[in-house]
């Protein structure tokens, strides 16, 4: 029983070495192909990835933006405004922003702000007047 299973790892084992050795630069170019990276080993920076991140403004001034999201973990991000910086609507203190962003090694730079408007969800519960136990909706006559 032994040899039988020291046999299908060894079988295994050559099966492997020799799928590496028919593929073009081996298994490293077979998973660089994957990610559709060059196989030839040039190294070529991609342009970083935009991001998001939504809260609510809590300071800025001309080169910063300070944004907080509130909740159960609350979290502040504080971005570098970029010189060709996009917005959408007027930021100011306590709006509620959605900021695309890249990571310039630590550096959060903001790229585009868009500033959404107060008649969201949560403007409109805080609009709500308060309301007696009975309701004419409910049937309370």
């Amino acid at each position: 029983m032994l040899k039988h299973g020291m046999r299908a790892l060894f079988a295994c084992a050559l099966i492997a070495c020799a799928t590496g050795a028919v593929m073009p630069g081996g298994a490293a170019g077979a998973s660089a192909a994957a990610k559709g990276s060059p196989a030839g080993g040039s190294t070529r920076t991609r342009a970083p990835s935009m991001r998001q991140f939504t809260g609510w403004v809590t300071a800025f001034d001309k080169t910063t933006l300070t944004v907080e999201k509130r909740g159960k973990q609350p979290r502040t991000m504080v971005f570098a405004r970029d010189s060709e910086m996009r917005t959408t609507g007027d930021i100011e203190t306590d709006a509620r922003v959605t900021v695309y962003y890249h990571d310039d090694g630590g550096q959060l730079t903001a790229h585009r702000v868009v500033v959404k408007s107060a008649t969201g969800r949560a403007a409109g519960s805080r609009a709500r007047p308060a309301t007696s136990g009975t309701s004419a909706t409910r049937g309370g006559r």
